[in-house]
């Protein structure tokens, strides 16, 4: 029998799981397998493409533990989609007329891989799908088993994806010291806008962090510094609609009892109005190899703070986003017990030649187990109707919808 080969990829933007997630393969690869070799391609499907790959050394075995501490990857992440021959063309990955199914098969064989580990979104492991049928289709067999990396917490049909509440911690973290800036100046609006493109989980968690992070602060109203200071007036998702007109009627309450309003606002919160507007004046906006539109090119915090400041009558509004701080953490105590039973599960299917991504099935009773990747899809919504979020907004006094 054949030993087999495993490789490793990290793709997609960065979560609080990917270091720790390649530390965790290659620990547990260590502990069952030894005798097998381990490579892991550099830049994801960029690095395959390209034949560059770093191998997991004696060292690397032995300190791998090193990794579960850190953020970002070791591997280094990158947005490549195999099927984009145009993108992989120009990018100068494939050649004029190459296949990049083809280049990227061509080279797992070269390098005599028969597993590979993909750590990323739906569109890193979708894109891993495509590749196994690719090369089933040409007679070599290759399990894939992908773990399931977003903090937008939005792919079907897995109930938690690794490094989400990290992200929502991290983010809390981050706007307890931007919140400090309502005393800068009178009237001020703050906009803290979180990543998540068509999910609102990210920024609802952060909230719900933050709040809990508020509550056990001690304050000095008979001072001037009093919890509303610090509170949260708006929580906006792309899953609930926003009546601009009744939102600044009642945010502008809140301002004239505190003299700030604090939003936080998804950065895919009325997305495609905002889009249709700024396309409806000739602009053209970037767009990714997967072809969804570049989302820091719209800047969602800012067209809600352009108009709501006039509405409301701010003297300085100021936009923060906290999703690069969030995103590039080490994994917290929650993720990387997930991390852990994920990667476990993610090596024996692996050494049973059984592919899939690993999850928490929700629509299997939330079992944890490899997903077949034709059920893999993005962009699951947050129920706007979870009860800790809807006691967060009873909370702060926002309308439900």
């Amino acid at each position: 029998m054949t030993t087999p080969k495993v490789a490793m990829l990290t793709a997609g933007g960065l979560a609080p799981c990917l270091s720790a997630a390649v530390g965790g393969l290659i620990g547990r690869y260590t502990d069952l397998a030894p005798e097998i070799e381990i490579i892991g391609y550099r830049s994801g499907y960029y690095g395959l493409l390209k034949g560059e790959a770093l191998p997991v050394t004696p060292q690397v075995r032995a300190e791998a533990a090193t990794l579960l501490r850190h953020g970002g990857s070791p591997l280094g992440n990158s947005r490549v989609k195999l099927t984009n021959v145009k993108d992989c063309v120009k990018r100068g990955l494939v050649r004029e007329g190459e296949d990049p199914l083809k280049v990227a098969a061509d080279q797992l064989a070269r390098d005599g891989v028969t597993i590979l580990h993909t750590i990323g979104g739906d569109d890193t492991n979708t894109t891993a799908a495509d590749l196994a049928a690719y090369l089933d289709g040409n007679g070599y067999h290759l399990t894939v088993v992908g773990l399931p990396k977003t903090i937008d917490n939005d792919v079907v049909p897995i109930r938690q994806s690794l490094g989400a509440w990290t992200a929502a911690e991290q983010g809390a973290l981050f706007f307890e010291n931007i919140v400090n800036e309502q005393s800068a100046n009178p009237k001020m609006l703050l906009v803290h806008e979180v990543m998540g493109r068509n999910c609102g989980w990210l920024t609802a968690a952060t909230a719900r962090a933050y709040r809990e992070r508020l509550a056990r602060k001690r304050f000095l109203p008979a001072f001037n510094l009093a919890p509303a200071h610090h509170d949260i007036d708006a929580v906006y998702v792309p899953e609930v609609p926003i009546d601009l007109d009744r939102e600044a009627e009642r945010l502008r309450g809140r301002l004239a009892a505190k003299d700030c309003v604090t939003l936080f606002i998804s950065e895919g919160a009325g997305l495609d109005a905002i889009v249709a507007e700024i396309e409806s004046r000739g602009e053209v906006l970037g767009r990714d190899p997967f072809g969804h539109v570049k989302i820091d090119t719209v800047n969602v915090g800012k067209w809600f703070a352009d108009r709501f400041g006039p509405r409301l009558g701010v003297e300085k509004a100021l936009v923060q986003k906290s999703g690069h701080f969030a995103r590039s953490a080490a994994p917290n105590a929650d993720d990387l017990r997930l991390i852990q039973s994920m990667v476990d599960l993610a090596v024996e299917c692996a050494l049973k030649g059984v592919s899939g991504v690993i999850g928490h099935d929700e629509e299997q009773e939330g079992r944890l187990q490899a997903i077949a990747f034709p059920r893999i899809r993005g962009g699951k919504a947050f129920d706007p109707a979870t009860p800790w979020f809807t006691d967060l907004l009873d909370a702060i006094g926002q309308p439900r919808g």
